[in-house]
């Protein structure tokens, strides 16, 4: 692990993450509506940290504080392949110390170049539902494959739905992913994403203010959210119910002076309801990558590549995750029957109904009504096994 200036993280720091995580399930239960009390309680001083949410447990805790051993912490993180750098070191986010309650200690797993890269460029969160339409769905992943050949970083959650779309995406256009996650960095959450997780990794990075070994809590997805806002120059929402954890990343980003946009969706879905509420309350409207780089660059200052006489780069397939599940996705496609699926990969049906609904909530394919299922253009061209 870097212990120059650069990347560092100090005993001080290093401790303070370490309270977080200790306190976290006692947070979880002080909580019902996360959104202000937490957004105060990871401001508080160490000893007022204690009081309010330690209970009788303080002075068990405090006394593991004095006895918290800092280089043995780093050698744990070094031996995990989780990196770290504090709010003293210069790698460290400089938008994140915009926040009244900026995380001590960034944790981070992947390409720590990408931390250079947020600080060079102005980075866009895509953010949204956990059940797109299939219009949502086809959106995100647009933008994201945009911004990223753009060369603008994407931020999201890695969440189901609009944000993992939005990642991959940003994959496929050979960009930057940065991943904020609500535990620990070196886990994918959820679990169905842990190969997407080893991509945004290996091209990008995965981040969070909380140590490896740290589970998600219902609190710490809000304080995720802050963290996602505060990174971004601009939020986008693609497609959001009312209320939504994408609109608190919303409400953060407007809490901090940035740009908040929305995607424009049908005024008779309710995953609409929380775009097009902000698009009254004065959102920018955003339709394609296009509005996203305008109002980042200026009108015309930044083109995607191909245009403006830049050439474009060829932007190869994801791969599959599971070849069965690439073959599974070729045998739907245009179809209605989930027996004909079962007969043309070699499947039983319970088995093709959970490919399908993995698809599904993965973003690759649609069901079309009567007319069966449709590949979106989230999926890649996936090659059979």
């Amino acid at each position: 692990m870097s212990r120059d200036r650069e990347r560092f993280a100090c005993d001080g720091c290093l401790r303070r993450a370490a309270l977080i995580a200790r306190l976290a399930p006692r947070i979880a239960g002080l909580l019902d509506e996360p959104r202000g009390r937490v957004h105060g309680l990871l401001a508080l001083e160490e000893a007022d940290l204690l009081a309010a949410a330690a209970g009788e447990r303080a002075d068990e805790l405090r006394c593991e504080l004095a006895n918290f051993d800092a280089d043995c912490e780093r050698e744990r993180l070094a031996s995990a392949g989780v990196e770290v750098v504090c709010r003293h070191a210069a790698a460290y986010p400089p938008r994140l110390l915009d926040l009244h309650d900026p995380p001590a200690t960034v944790f981070a797993c992947g390409r720590l170049e990408a931390l250079d890269r947020l600080r060079e460029e102005p980075a866009v969160a895509i953010v949204g539902t956990r059940n797109p339409s299939p219009y949502g769905t086809e959106v995100a992943y647009s933008l994201g494959r945009g911004l990223g050949a753009a060369r603008v970083p994407v931020v999201s959650g890695l969440a189901l739905g609009i944000d993992a779309t939005a990642h991959r995406g940003c994959l496929d256009g050979r960009g930057l992913p940065v991943a904020v996650l609500a535990g620990g960095p070196e886990a994918a959450y959820p679990r169905r994403h842990r190969r997407l997780h080893e991509r945004v990794r290996e091209q990008g990075v995965v981040l969070s203010e909380l140590p490896p070994g740290t589970r998600p809590y219902r609190w710490s997805f809000p304080a995720r959210n802050r963290i996602m806002a505060a990174l971004a120059r601009m939020t986008v929402v693609v497609e959001a119910a009312d209320p939504s954890g994408s609109l608190i990343t919303a409400d953060f980003a407007r809490d901090l002076g940035r740009s908040v946009a929305a995607v424009p969706g049908r005024v008779t879905s309710r995953f609409a309801r929380g775009t097009n509420g902000l698009l009254k309350d004065g959102a920018v409207p955003i339709t394609r990558t296009e509005d996203v780089l305008d109002e980042l660059f200026g009108v015309g200052a930044r083109s995607l590549p191909g245009q403006g006489g830049e050439a474009a780069e060829p932007v190869e397939a994801a791969e599959p995750v599971d070849p069965v599940m690439a073959h599974v996705l070729q045998a739907a496609e245009g179809s209605n029957s989930i027996t004909a699926i079962a007969q043309a990969v070699g499947l039983s049906t319970a088995e093709v109904r959970a490919a399908i609904v993995r698809l599904e909530a993965d973003g690759y394919l649609a069901r079309r009504g009567l007319e069966g299922w449709e590949r979106t253009l989230a999926a890649p061209i996936l090659p059979g096994p």
